[in-house]
């Protein structure tokens, strides 16, 4: 998968500006659980190619970079959760999901 790797919080800017052309999605990974683990290649097994033309998917090494997942979970309204989906659509988050609640179908659902 061609996902955008996080890793300056001055992507941020970018993505909210991305965001009001085509909706984004953010992954929160923490790569040491097996949950996040998980629920990252369950997105990554049920992916489709023509999914990029919908949503532009972003992933975080939260672990490396704590203080990037903080400024998302600020600059967006969301609390803070490892793994952890947020939608951005418009420059705010409209749809965000953790853990097991982490749903291929439903994300895509959500881009309607």
């Amino acid at each position: 998968m061609a996902w955008k790797v996080i890793d300056k919080v001055e992507q941020l800017r970018h993505i909210k500006e991305e965001s009001k052309v085509q909706p984004v999605l953010i992954f929160k990974h923490s790569t040491s659980c097996s949950i996040s683990g998980m629920a990252w290649n369950r997105l990554q097994r049920n992916w489709k190619e023509d999914d990029f033309s919908k949503v532009s998917p972003y992933v975080l090494d939260l672990l490396s970079y704590r203080e990037i997942s903080n400024a998302i979970a600020e600059e967006f309204a969301v609390e803070h959760e490892s793994p952890q989906v947020i939608l951005v659509k418009d420059g705010m988050a409209y749809y965000d999901t953790s853990h097991m609640g982490i749903n291929y179908q439903e994300i895509i659902g959500q881009l309607g």
